[in-house]
Formats: structure tokens, sequence, C-alpha cells
């Protein structure tokens, strides 16, 4: 049967779809986390995860060195490439407090956005990354994720130590040592 409303007919490129690449992407990766997590279980979802998130901590650790010039970065450096690479990927991460032994990051938005909700796997890319740049500098890294948007927090607060020490043996955390 033939549709007799030709003269309505609205050209599909002119439609208001909530759909660019942005929103494929990060759908794209919530679905992967998600179905990951269902098969595997969270904790294997969590450690493939890691895995990309160690890559990509490495690459943005090259990129950021080469921007500044320098074979290393100092703890002020490690902050601030943190915090900058979450805000040019859409994320609202701060420094609330800074010493010689860790910083604290908070943060109100997520850079997977509403993606992030309900995929608890998609914060080892923030540990790993924020992990891997601090230990390829540093030596060594605990990055402790105190509270989440993942598992329903209004923000974030994630705390990278970098030395081993009571304070940071005390919390639970994922550890990062500087890989040859």
């Amino acid at each position: 049967m033939e549709n007799n409303n030709q003269t309505q007919r609205i050209p599909v490129r002119q439609l208001d779809v909530p759909l660019e690449r942005d929103v494929f992407l990060r759908s794209l990766v919530r679905e992967l986390s998600g179905v990951l997590e269902e098969v595997v279980g969270l904790q294997e979802a969590e450690g493939f995860i890691s895995i990309v998130g160690q890559n990509m901590g490495n690459e943005i650790d090259s990129i950021y060195k080469q921007a500044l010039q320098t074979n290393q970065l100092n703890k002020g450096q490690i902050a601030d490439v943190l915090e900058n690479l979450k805000a040019r990927i859409q994320g609202e991460f701060y420094v609330i407090t800074m010493d010689e032994n860790k910083v604290v990051f908070g943060n109100h938005q997520c850079p997977f956005g509403d993606k992030v909700k309900d995929r608890p796997s998609l914060c080892m890319m923030t540990s790993n990354v924020f992990g891997t740049i601090t230990a390829n500098n540093n030596g060594y890294a605990k990055v402790h994720l105190k509270e989440t948007i993942a598992q329903g927090a209004a923000g974030c607060q994630v705390t990278v130590y970098f030395t081993e020490n009571e304070e940071a043996d005390a919390v639970d955390g994922r550890e990062y040592f500087k890989s040859e």
C-alpha cells in the first residue's frame, strides 16, 4: 500500500533527532561496558576497561610531556594535567586539596555524561588514566574512588596518592607502578 501523504513528507536530514557522534560514542561505550558487566561480571569488566585506560594513560602522558617539552612531570604538573585532561573531555574535575603525598579531586560532570550511571566499570578509565600518568612520572600511584556518579553520587571524589603511606594503605584503591 502506497503512502498518499507525499506532500507532508519531511526529509530525514531535517529531523530533530538527538543523535550525533558524541552521543553515539558515549552510548556505544555504555552498552559495551554493560554487556561486559552482565556477561563476565563487574570485576572482570573493570579489568578489561583497566587495560584500555592504561593504554590511553600512556598515550595521554606522552602527549602532555611533548606539549610541555619535558621528560617527566612534577607533582604539580601531574595534578594540572589530570585536571586539564578531564576539562578537555567535558568533565568538571577540580582540585580540592593537594600536598606532597596526594591530590584530591572533586567532580560535578562525568565525561560520559548520564551514560555512566549504573556503569561503575567505566570509572576504571579515570582510575587507570590517572594512575598510569601519575606512576609514569612519579614511580608510584594509588587511586581511591571514594564517590562516583556511576554509583549514584551527585559527584565524584578521587584521591591520587603519590606515596605509599599509612593513609594510602588505609583506603581501598588500585596501585600503579612505573613500567619500564
